[in-house]
């Protein structure tokens, strides 16, 4: 099991040793290498853990749907761990981002910071659905790596910490702001579950958002001291 993350450098490799040895067969796989980039590994591991979980990222069944032998590989990762922690590296830091694309303006309005924050919520939970099934593929991993489940459980903090924050200043009291902060990403966490079924639709998105919105935020402005 991979403990490498999180964020790694990137690092040049050796070459790998079909590209050392010098049959014909052989150097014409430095080219094709050169082609495919260290994100195009990454997009394929990507693809293959929302279709299948952690467990489908395999090296050579990437290197199948790549169209390229498995020597490849190794002109981008040394391994199998490396791809792995690089992948969950990337996802984490893509989603730190998006966190932190909310934080304006929470200090003028911060019930309608948290309605923004539903919202992105909901909107990302439908328009890039991926994004959510990786997410489920690395928790159910996390359930046999700890490593994973540390770097979870960071994203939660963060998340939490964010919706507190508004609620804190909604609020003004931190017992308060902790339960409603923990309800609120409990749904909307709730939310994505729903959302993530064949059958859901923008109608259901939209029942789900109003109903969060009216307990969890307009129910709670509206008793504001």
């Amino acid at each position: 099991m991979h403990r490498k993350i999180p964020a790694m450098a990137s690092r040049k490799h050796p070459s790998p040793p079909q590209a050392v040895a010098g049959t014909e067969a052989q150097t014409t796989q430095a080219p094709t290498a050169a082609r495919l980039t260290r994100d195009d590994w990454l997009d394929a591991a990507f693809r293959a853990a929302i279709d299948g979980g952690m467990g489908a990222v395999r090296v050579l069944t990437l290197a199948q749907s790549l169209g390229v032998t498995r020597g490849s590989f190794y002109w981008h990762f040394a391994d199998h761990a490396e791809l792995v922690s690089a992948l969950i590296d990337r996802w984490y830091q893509r989603t730190v981002a998006a966190g932190q694309e909310e934080l304006p303006d929470g200090q003028r309005n911060p019930a309608a910071s948290i309605l923004r924050i539903l919202d992105g919520a909901i909107a990302h939970s439908v328009q890039d659905r991926d994004h959510d099934r990786f997410e489920q593929a690395l928790r159910s991993l996390a359930s046999k790596d700890s490593t994973v489940a540390a770097l979870l459980e960071k994203v939660d903090r963060a998340r939490l910490q964010l919706v507190y924050n508004h609620y804190l200043q909604l609020v003004h009291d931190d017992a308060t702001a902790r339960e409603l902060s923990a309800l609120f990403y409990l749904a909307v966490v709730g939310s994505h579950e729903a959302l993530n079924r064949p059958s859901a639709s923008v109608k259901v998105s939209n029942y789900l958002k109003s109903i969060i919105a009216r307990h969890l935020v307009h129910a709670v402005a509206a008793t504001k001291p």
